[in-house]
């Protein structure tokens, strides 16, 4: 790796994703901060303070596990449920550098539990659920698992440890300033391979190549994810420069994709039959329609 990394405009890590890998250590990685995508999601809805740093949060992680998609025109979809606790939905998803989110919430309830909310206090005994719609096979590809641990980071880790038998480290910081909020994230993960027969790295009882890069990204301060002053390279540098070969890869910049449109809905609402289609319609007789990522209203014609 280049120990000259010079900062420029395009490196300072705003609303992007820089993908890496340390070849002889069979690790990869990718490493994303968002800025002005974050605000402009947060800024749909007027969300207390625990709520703006659990979508933050879920929308860094979406955006870390999407860009693992090798077909830009596949998607991943994040959702975490539970029945009758103060979270009932959040949904985050990504396609093709894409991102959007919403938080459902009971607001009365939140306030009775603090400022700082734990996972278990927000969900109870919820679940995560990630989804990854391929586009070129058609393949839909779903794992579900408890949402236990500290953070959403950590359900993520057991999710790929449970579902996709991946070893994963995963950290997250985000900072609330008055030039705005500031999301990052680091993902770091063995290379799946075995699959033509050779062994499985994780499947090995000890490995001391996963266990060095795992304490090396491990090492990683929060306040370094959110530093705007720090480019994406210069994280990986900070954590990597003693390594033989890291290599990295800039990937395409992030931004906010809601995809609510007339057309959209006039086919989702097509399948209701007229008789509900006649109680939804107001005086204009348009049907109304409120899209919950980006709180714009549609007047639908059908």
């Amino acid at each position: 790796m280049n120990t000259d990394i010079s900062t420029t405009e395009a490196e300072t890590g705003f609303d992007r994703v820089l993908a890496f890998s340390i070849p002889h250590r069979d690790a990869r990685g990718r490493i994303a901060r968002l800025g002005p995508v974050l605000d402009t999601i947060l800024s749909a809805h007027d969300y207390p303070a625990p709520i703006r740093l659990l979508l933050g949060e879920a929308l860094v992680l979406t955006a870390l596990m999407g860009s693992l998609m090798k077909d830009p025109a596949s998607q991943l979809t994040f959702q975490a449920q539970a029945e009758g606790a103060i979270v009932d939905l959040l949904v985050c998803d990504y396609r093709d550098g894409e991102l959007r989110g919403y938080v459902r919430h009971d607001s009365d309830r939140l306030d009775q539990v603090g400022a700082n909310p734990n996972l278990e206090a927000l969900f109870g005994s919820g679940y995560l659920g990630i989804t990854f719609d391929l586009e070129t096979s058609a393949e839909r590809y779903q794992g579900i698992v408890p949402l236990e641990g500290e953070s959403l980071a950590r359900a993520c880790e057991s999710y790929f440890v449970r579902s996709e038998q991946i070893p994963t480290l995963i950290r997250v910081g985000m900072r609330n300033s008055g030039k705005g909020a500031i999301a990052a994230g680091l993902l770091i993960q063995h290379f799946p391979d075995g699959e033509e027969g050779r062994e499985r790295l994780h499947a090995r009882e000890e490995n001391p190549e996963w266990e060095h890069v795992a304490t090396l990204g491990g090492s990683i301060r929060h306040d370094e994810l959110v530093d705007a002053d720090l480019s994406l390279e210069q994280i990986v540098w900070r954590l990597f420069h003693e390594e033989r070969e890291v290599r990295v890869e800039p990937q395409a910049q992030l931004t906010r994709g809601c995809r609510c449109t007339g057309e959209h809905y006039q086919k989702v609402l097509a399948k209701f039959p007229a008789e509900e289609l006649n109680d939804m319609r107001d005086q204009s007789g348009t049907i109304p329609v409120e899209c919950a990522f980006c709180s714009k209203v549609l007047d639908i014609d059908v």
